[in-house]
């Protein structure tokens, strides 16, 4: 099962994404839905609701007035907190239920409007969102809704603002065109995406890369890293594992391979290799099959053992090194990560070296092994760097 979480701004179209969605075979949980069936006549959460805000959100049928209710809370951020907490729990149990119930090879689409405001994005393989000028916005909202300007503005502005809502998107669908435009970018990103990365998930498969080919610097690696890695630590919670960026997309203007490698620091390899695995799999890092190892600095000493991981993303390639806190790896990792990162000039060696050997030996296990003399070499700069600077891990 692939869980995708969707959300969008009032206004934006997500309804309309999701439809689509429906319509190419996506099984839909939708939380406006939600929300209103735990607040139905007779629940407990509409009682609640009348002992927290009287009888005067109710219609005459005693049914919840909605719209009285969004006059209350829309304008009073302590009131609509007090809705929320009376809501969202009943919300999630509800979700919980669905999700448990739909097709093991189903791609479920969780249409959340509050999704990043909740902090939900962890919980998903993939975040869309679905973005939409203001202005394209209040003009649909008047038009479809009747709304005043003044009450969508209000209602805009209730939301997380753009800027919070794209930082937890991993696919951002702008519906600023017509509807044949978004219907068009939704059947790309099923057929492409979301189709290949379930069917991934459910049989344990990482998307593998095999050619080298750098990326000139790419500013939104680091956010990338920081969504996967919340999703990680997400995974393997209750434990709380150190989680870190690290290798050539960790380090501001260096080119590189347009694969992000992650450090998870684990107590030993055996529990990597107990109910951690399972998790980062369900999660969508599978396991890369085979032994891997570093290469121990200097050479001649014993291999640096590992576990690699990987994700069954296919627009999203990981390294998920899973190595024991403290271990030589472990600190290597870091090590030369923060090292790149305080010398230019060593930087601007290393990317001299990759882009020679880019183009002389594409495949990505010559590439690597290519690599190591200069390592071999430069962790001894690394190592002098560490002592004169008391850098620690």
């Amino acid at each position: 099962m692939l869980r995708v979480g969707l959300t969008g701004g009032i206004g934006s179209g997500k309804s309309a994404a999701a439809r689509r969605l429906v319509e190419r075979g996506a099984v839909l949980i939708d939380a406006d839905q939600i929300a209103r069936e735990v607040v139905a006549p007779g629940t407990d959460g509409l009682a609640e609701v009348v002992a927290a805000f009287s009888d005067r959100v109710l219609d005459a049928d005693g049914a919840l007035d909605r719209a009285a209710l969004g006059e209350i809370v829309f304008a009073d951020g302590t009131a609509r907190q007090r809705l929320e907490a009376i809501v969202h729990a009943r919300v999630r149990a509800r979700t919980a239920e669905l999700f448990a119930a739909a097709p093991p090879d189903a791609v479920v689409v969780n249409d959340v409007p509050l999704l990043a405001e909740v902090g939900l994005a962890p919980t998903y393989h993939l975040v869309v969102v679905v973005s939409t000028e203001v202005s394209t916005r209040l003009q649909r909202l008047a038009r479809d809704r009747g709304m005043s300007r003044a009450e969508a503005e209000r209602r805009i502005a209730a939301q997380a603002d753009d800027a919070r809502r794209n930082a937890v998107a991993d696919v951002l669908l702008t519906n600023d065109g017509t509807l044949d435009q978004l219907h068009g970018a939704v059947d790309a990103l099923w057929h492409d995406r979301l189709v290949p990365f379930e069917s991934n998930v459910r049989h344990r498969r990482a998307v593998r890369a095999v050619r080298v080919t750098l990326a000139e610097p790419d500013p939104t690696w680091p956010d990338q890293y920081a969504r996967l890695a919340a999703r990680i630590r997400h995974a393997v919670a209750p434990a709380d594992l150190r989680v870190d960026h690290i290798g050539s997309t960790a380090v501001a203007g260096l080119a590189a391979k347009d694969i992000i490698d992650i450090q998870l620091s684990v107590p030993s390899l055996a529990d990597a290799d107990g109910q951690l695995a399972e998790r980062l799999a369900d999660a969508g890092f599978p396991r890369l099959p085979g032994d891997w190892w570093d290469s121990p600095r200097p050479p001649g000493g014993q291999r640096w053992e590992k576990r690699l991981h990987g994700s069954a993303d296919p627009a999203r390639p990981i390294h998920l090194h899973l190595r024991v806190t403290g271990s030589p790896g472990w600190r290597y990792a870091l090590l030369m990560r923060d090292h790149l990162r305080a010398d230019p000039d060593r930087r601007a060696g290393y990317l001299m070296l990759k882009r020679g050997l880019a183009a002389s030996a594409p495949d990505l296990g010559t590439y690597a092994m290519a690599k190591d003399p200069w390592f071999d070499e430069e962790h001894l700069r690394a190592e002098a760097w560490a002592a004169s600077t008391g850098w620690r891990p």
